[in-house]
């Protein structure tokens, strides 16, 4: 990539880095592609509306914190709190509505306590020069400790209807009423998760190609000296990075616990491994300056997908930890090699 003698991002380096995510994105889809021939083949039920709509609910919270996650990958460093950041957030939502809050300012300040967590960790690591494991795993253990505290450990529930809608609803339902007064489901609709997931990737995806804030932040990753040198602000680029990654698992947060319509403290728990897992299948890499939304988003229907087939061929939940933990040093074994060439 860069180095400190030229200009920290160039044509040649766009070309390589478009190039890298070309064939890895293709590689992930075809990965992607294979994994729901195989499933189908294995449960007729799999390919089927309902299921799809239940993969898409799913995959909303991996896919939102994946894409925080990607964000702070690409800068070259990563993000172990977004679990516990994403269960305090929703529990801070929660017991704002407790309190006779509207949800959507609620949920609002759920979004504004991730943000605030992830500026935290972005504080920390850029001024006190703290490494970002070090950094995000002391946040983990404080947001997840706050979390319990507030709520003495025990859930928040009776949240009510409108504290549900945003993780139950959906776009276009059509229902109409059987002759013996039972509601009938015509057309389940596009759950809101899944257009807010859209909404937030295409987003994030201008911000990283179109805006200069995103070839900061590949700069940064590429080559944080020579970003420095060419009059980048790399402190202020990784504050952005971790914040919108507090920011969105937050958002994250809200949509798993209007899912549940109460709001847990103990949810959350290895989500960021899954969020990780999501963006170096997709083809961030864990040296930082490679990786796409697109490719992210590949990736966490690539965890989604196998978890829910799993799921429908009746395999434990313990071997599907496994199972996942060996796509994970697959995807990290795959991207050392893919930097050693």
């Amino acid at each position: 990539m860069a180095d400190a003698s030229k200009p920290w991002l160039d044509a040649g380096d766009w070309k390589l880095i478009i190039a890298r995510d070309r064939l890895h994105r293709a590689s992930a889809l075809l990965t992607l592609v294979l994994l729901v021939i195989g499933f189908s083949i294995a449960s007729a039920s799999f390919f089927s509306v309902n299921n799809g709509l239940t993969i898409l609910l799913q995959t909303s919270v991996i896919g939102l914190l994946g894409i925080g996650l990607t964000l702070v990958i690409i800068t070259g460093g990563i993000d172990l709190s977004v679990g516990s950041v994403l269960a305090l957030s929703g529990v801070i939502s929660g017991l704002a509505v407790k309190m006779g809050v509207p949800v959507v300012p609620a949920m609002c300040a759920g979004v504004v306590m991730g943000a605030a967590c992830g500026a935290f960790n972005g504080f920390v690591i850029t001024k006190m020069r703290i490494p970002p494991f070090v950094a995000t795993l002391g946040m983990m253990l404080i947001a997840r400790g706050a979390a319990l505290q507030l709520t003495g450990a025990a859930p928040v529930s009776r949240l009510g209807e409108a504290f549900g809608r945003l993780g139950n609803g959906a776009l276009f339902r059509i229902v109409e009423m059987q002759p013996n007064g039972f509601p009938r489901v015509v057309f389940p609709g596009i759950p809101y998760p899944a257009i807010l997931l859209l909404v937030v990737a295409l987003a994030a995806a201008y911000i990283l190609r179109r805006r200069q804030i995103g070839r900061h932040i590949y700069a940064t990753g590429s080559n944080e000296e020579a970003a420095r040198l060419s009059g980048v602000n790399v402190d202020w680029t990784k504050m952005y990075a971790y914040t919108m990654s507090g920011a969105l698992a937050g958002l994250a947060g809200n949509v798993l616990m209007s899912r549940l319509v109460t709001a847990q403290p103990s949810e959350g728990v290895m989500y960021e491994l899954d969020a990780i897992a999501a963006a170096v299948i997709g083809g961030a890499s864990l040296s930082g300056g490679v990786g796409t939304i697109a490719g992210t988003m590949i990736g966490a229907f690539i965890i989604g997908i196998l978890r829910n087939g799993l799921n429908m061929s009746g395999v434990s939940a313990f071997i599907q930890q496994i199972v996942i933990g060996f796509v994970v040093i697959g995807a990290v074994w795959i991207d050392q090699v893919r930097n050693r060439r």
